[in-house]
């Protein structure tokens, strides 16, 4: 799966004096969210205009970079450069200020510093499959606790720490700093047998398990079998390294065993601006097994179990890379039905007997391979770049969301597929084993 275009982005640049969003007339207030491969994408009205972006507590800045044929009233602009993650150095954007932004009926912030992504190109709504305006950090999270509760699909926002319902007890409190206006935490790094408390970053926006910078890690060693893996993409461009299972990564007494770790390489991290002994960051597929509580004001972090805490880690098993290209009309069939009464004299809906038919036209997804990972099952069975995935085990992917056909081709064991291509406009059936490419071996 790799949705992770700018999941796991850093800047280095000034941060900027705002105030963030502040509650209005309420002690707290409830944001309904939408998870997508556990990224967490919310509705944000800017100026006036309602858009979605994702929310991501590893960025520091409030970034736009689509507006879906929206228009939006933005002022007060000049040009900037950011520095990220990725094998490139910069990227030109415009900073607007003082823009209203409203998050509900409640949550709001008048006076709000967003930044224009000018590249055309980096348009992760492809690679989501939804369409995402842009994304939002540190200033969500600055002024109040936030709880994020992964099984309701609820964000509660509350005034301060002393509005905490009563449940609270049965978290679990822990130190977290705010540094560069990021969250971090310590926890402890299992990679075979020995343990070590390590600095994490809590991104919310890297779909990952845990992130690990090999070069900044003392006698590090790759567990073996290790994959050489596309990471995602940041604003500086593609982002490689290796993927492994570590042995566990333990928050408290919370043991999360077997995760899969992305290790970024050298070239990736080489612009970056780490804050003080920082070794990696914890994504969104360990933190989706909490309700997590975010208290940036008062320096702790909250974590309580759910239901997915014991969830086997899976991997893609094919070594797809899949995004979204576009939405094509397709014509479907439907039989007429026509009202009549039944014997109480009631008008039901029959379907007309006599065949005919009528048509309707339905926008449908189109899905193409963006890349196929080097000695993977899909390599290895003949797919190439820009085919076109028609259907997966005989089911049509125009039925799919992107979402649903990561999580098909995600595995720890070995499983058959069957799929059906379109290349350069002809039809091509393949057939090949998802094998999980990095099992856990205990020496």
């Amino acid at each position: 799966m790799k949705i992770k275009l700018f999941l796991c982005l850093l800047w280095s640049f000034w941060i900027s004096a705002q105030e963030g969003f502040v509650l209005e007339n309420t002690d707290k207030t409830v944001i309904k969210f939408k998870l997508i491969n556990n990224l967490i994408f919310i509705p944000m009205t800017i100026n006036g205009v309602e858009l979605n972006f994702m929310l991501d507590s590893g960025i520091a800045e409030t970034l736009l970079f689509s507006l879906e044929n929206k228009e939006v009233d933005f002022k007060n602009i000049e040009k900037i450069t950011f520095k990220g993650l990725g094998e490139t150095v910069s990227v030109e954007a415009l900073k607007s200020i003082r823009n209203n932004i409203r998050i509900g009926e409640h949550f709001i912030d008048r006076s709000h510093t967003v930044f224009i992504v000018l590249d055309e190109d980096f348009n992760v709504s492809q690679d989501i499959g939804v369409p995402v305006n842009g994304i939002i950090g540190y200033y969500f999270f600055r002024n109040h606790p936030i709880e994020i509760n992964y099984l309701k699909k609820t964000i509660t926002v509350y005034k301060d720490s002393s509005k905490f319902p009563k449940r609270i007890k049965r978290y679990s409190e822990f130190p977290m700093s705010v540094e560069m206006n990021k969250p971090y935490m310590f926890a402890d790094v299992e990679m075979k047998h020995e343990k070590q408390n390590s600095k994490l970053l809590l991104d919310l926006g890297n779909t990952d398990s845990v992130w690990l910078f090999p070069a900044l890690i003392k006698d590090f060693i790759y567990n073996r079998p290790n994959i050489d893996d596309f990471l995602g993409r940041g604003f500086s461009g593609d982002i490689f390294g290796k993927r492994s299972r570590i042995n566990s990564l333990s928050i408290g007494n919370f043991k999360l065993n077997k995760p899969i770790a992305s290790m970024p390489d050298e070239f990736s991290i080489q612009h970056l601006k780490l804050v003080k002994d920082r070794k990696g960051s914890i994504g969104s597929e360990i933190l989706r097994r909490f309700s997590v509580i975010f208290d940036y004001s008062g320096r702790k972090i909250y974590f309580k179990a759910n239901q997915h805490l014991d969830d086997p880690f899976l991997i893609d098993g094919s070594g797809l890379e899949i995004k979204q290209d576009g939405l094509v009309w397709e014509k479907e069939q439907v039989q007429v039905q026509t009202a009549k009464k039944n014997s109480a004299g009631n008008e039901v809906n029959v379907l007309d007997n006599s065949n005919n038919f009528q048509y309707k036209f339905t926008l449908k997804p189109v899905f193409i391979v963006s890349g196929t990972r080097k000695d993977s099952p899909a390599q290895k069975a003949g797919i190439l770049k820009n085919d076109e995935l028609v259907s997966i085990d005989n089911k049509s992917s125009k039925e799919m969301t992107l979402s649903k056909i990561h999580a098909i081709l995600k595995t720890n064991v070995s499983k058959k597929v069957k799929l059906e291509i379109k290349r350069n406009g002809l039809p091509m059936k393949i057939d090949f084993t998802l094998e999980d490419p990095i099992p856990y071996i205990e020496e």
